[in-house]
């Protein structure tokens, strides 16, 4: 069997979202065998991807419900990158043919205020609140090319940067160390109607998972990035026409059309 090589299953990522591919599981023969290999091969596709996206300004976490966990036959989150040029801010009108399968998801988005290096014991939920600075309402734009979730391999899901296709920010507001992140109720209203709403839940957790998970790739969270926390809804597609509006209580909405 042939070593495993990350750059080799980043060239085909690359080229299969340059082609407008539908997903697939990367083939057995370059397919990342551990979870560390995945993590490698997002790592080689951030290097073709920079290029095109600018640099890395922001992390994400994927896979937070134990449904999805099982699916992917894990039994953690997942992590992938933001990069700068796919950083939108409210109100962003967007073109749904920019996307091969655009789905969104709706969170709570934090920007860190120091840096958040690698130490000898891991960050705890209270260690990472401290080092929040602002939080905003956000839309993930997921890229997932239409995957089949049931057939979806952790390993490819990685590599393939947790199909994250950018982020749109709403407004910014200070968060003071008293500021309650947990269970903030979010909404969603569609062309105006109302259509769901569900609290946060746990955001702090997520972010500490995201600063070790940075921390021991060797890229460690830095003062200014944005991280994304979860989805407080289930993902849903947007259409042609539609506009997204999504609140969280007391901090503020985000908006996006296509």
């Amino acid at each position: 069997m042939s070593q495993f090589d990350p750059r080799v299953a980043a060239a085909f990522i690359a080229e299969a979202h340059r082609t407008r591919s539908p997903y697939q599981n990367l083939p057995p023969e370059i397919a990342p065998p551990t979870i560390a290999d995945a993590y490698a091969a997002q790592e080689a596709l951030c290097e073709l991807w920079t290029a095109i996206y600018g640099p890395v300004r922001g992390l994400k976490i994927a896979t937070t419900t134990k449904v999805m966990q099982q699916l992917m036959g894990i039994d953690h989150p997942c992590g992938g990158m933001i990069y700068e040029r796919r950083i939108h801010q409210s109100p962003a009108r967007l073109r749904r043919e920019d996307f091969v399968n655009l789905m969104v998801e709706f969170e709570l988005a934090v920007r860190v205020g120091t840096d958040l290096p690698k130490q000898n014991q891991p960050y705890t939920a209270a260690d990472v609140r401290a080092a929040v600075a602002e939080v905003m309402p956000a839309f993930e734009l997921i890229e997932d090319r239409h995957a089949d979730y049931k057939n979806t391999k952790a390993t490819t899901l990685i590599a393939d940067n947790a199909w994250n296709g950018g982020v749109v920010l709403g407004p910014a507001v200070r968060a003071p160390g008293d500021m309650e992140l947990n269970g903030i109720r979010g909404s969603l209203t569609v062309n105006g109607e109302p259509r769901g709403e569900g609290r946060t839940d746990g955001p702090m957790d997520a972010l500490a998972w995201v600063a070790n998970l940075a921390a021991d790739r060797g890229r460690p969270l830095q003062a200014g990035m944005i991280v994304i926390t979860g989805s407080v809804l289930p993902t849903i597609p947007i259409a042609p026409g539609e506009t997204f509006v999504f609140t969280l209580e007391g901090i503020g909405s985000v908006e996006l059309s296509v």
